[in-house]
């Protein structure tokens, strides 16, 4: 068995999750009307006609990633508002800039990547995300997970999704370690378990955020600070 020198982390649900910002979300479409011209629709209807379906239509895509501001913008065009690129820019920065405030770390997120980093092991994030990277990584900074992990790699920067491979790929490459050497951890069967294994990476699902129970038969763990205990139990960790 090879030794393990890296961790690999998915992200949402499973170092972090979110609450719907609802109204700090409407705030933030009442702020931004006077960009859309004298008639602009009220902010509970550009809620559930542009930013709800956008919601919903997220987990639809597969292994190729969106481009998401072409997503965006088509789901104003289908609400029948034409808005400049720009200025839909700055509003998904505002609307990503409440997310980053409603993300609540796992409760020994930090404590474990610590405790990892100090046993020497290097420390990694792949996750699936079509939202812009430069928000993404602001995020990352805003909730003290960038300073925590040696690096972060999201589909939007790949242009694949888990579980196609490039993800992984790209993230053991930029952590200097193989797959024989890594352990995956995250929350989903197919993007965390099935899609790190048939690369040759051990792995394991952390139940504590999960919104769906594994099938039996598939290792994991009840929270994140469980991958310190000792022996074979916990991959050798």
């Amino acid at each position: 068995m090879h030794v393990v020198r890296a961790v690999l982390f998915d992200y949402g649900l499973t170092l972090v999750t979110f609450a719907y910002p609802r109204e700090e979300l409407l705030r933030v479409l009442e702020e931004v009307r006077p960009w859309l011209g004298p008639d602009s629709p009220e902010p509970a209807w550009l809620m559930r006609e542009v930013l709800e379906p956008l919601e919903q239509g997220l987990d639809s895509f597969g292994e190729e990633e969106v481009d998401y501001m072409e997503y965006y913008e088509a789901a104003w065009r289908r609400a029948g508002l034409q808005v400049s690129r720009e200025t839909l820019w700055r509003i998904l920065d505002l609307e990503q800039r409440c997310w980053d405030r409603s993300v609540r770390l796992a409760p020994d997120a930090l404590e474990t990547l610590a405790a990892l980093r100090g046993r020497g092991l290097r420390l990694g994030i792949a996750s699936n995300s079509p939202f812009p990277p430069a928000m993404l990584h602001r995020q990352l900074r805003a909730n003290g997970i960038e300073g925590a992990v040696d690096v972060a790699v999201f589909s939007s920067e790949i242009g694949r999704r888990k579980p196609a491979p490039e993800l992984y790929r790209a993230a053991l490459s930029r952590l200097g370690v193989a797959a024989s050497e890594t352990l995956h951890v995250g929350d989903r069967v197919l993007e965390d378990y099935e899609g790190p294994r048939r690369l040759g990476m051990r792995a394991v699902l952390c139940t504590a955020l999960a919104r769906t129970p594994p099938p039996d038969g598939i290792p994991t763990i009840r929270r994140l600070g469980d991958l310190l205990c000792r022996g074979e139990a916990c991959l050798a960790l």
